[in-house]
């Protein structure tokens, strides 16, 4: 079953973020948009490089009124470390969130049971906690942040303009389409 639309499924957790060790639940995530950013491992190879990207674009994350969280199996101890001793890592102001449970990574169906670890998922919650975007794939292929800004664009977009779709390729800006019977078949 897709998590597309529906609402974020309770947990609590803890993470490591801008020096403190805070406590984080689904109430969390409501009042503005939410990337979650789902990691297999702290101290791995690819996962340094897709935290330091999203530091490099946590501004425009920021601008765009959007708290992003990376999430790993860890518990919020090891990302205390790993912001300590990763130059990547330490670049990091978002919250660091360890999920020791699983339960995060079962709730949004990138747990990988046998290894205890995550799958690389990113998903775009709005401000009520609904999951907008989902995309989750193998480990060995980091992301590309700027695919998820323009996702979370898209999807505010459409947020504040219902009866809008924005088409393949869209960027901020660009022009949307108004769905209706008179283009099937014309586009």
């Amino acid at each position: 079953m897709s998590l597309i639309n529906t609402q974020v499924q309770p947990f609590k957790t803890e993470a490591f973020h801008n020096g403190k060790f805070v406590t984080l639940t689904e109430e969390s995530l409501k009042g503005k948009w939410s990337v979650l950013i789902f990691m297999p491992a702290a101290f791995t190879f690819n996962c340094p490089t897709e935290v330091e990207d999203a530091a490099d674009h946590y501004a425009e994350f920021q601008k765009l009124e959007t708290e992003v969280y990376i999430v790993t199996t860890d518990t919020h101890f090891s990302h205390k470390v790993w912001h300590e001793t990763s130059p990547a890592v330490g670049k990091a102001r978002f919250p660091l969130v360890g999920d020791p449970t699983h339960t995060l990574t079962n709730a949004f169906g990138v747990h990988i049971p046998e290894e205890g670890l995550a799958l690389r998922g990113t998903f775009v919650i709005n401000p009520e906690g609904v999951i907008k975007t989902a995309e989750v794939h193998s480990n060995e292929i980091a992301r590309d942040v700027k695919e998820t800004l323009r996702k979370l664009k898209a999807a505010q977009y459409t947020a504040k303009n219902p009866g809008q779709v924005c088409p393949a390729k869209w960027n901020e800006g660009a022009k949307t389409i108004a769905p209706s019977l008179d283009l099937v078949g014309k586009i």
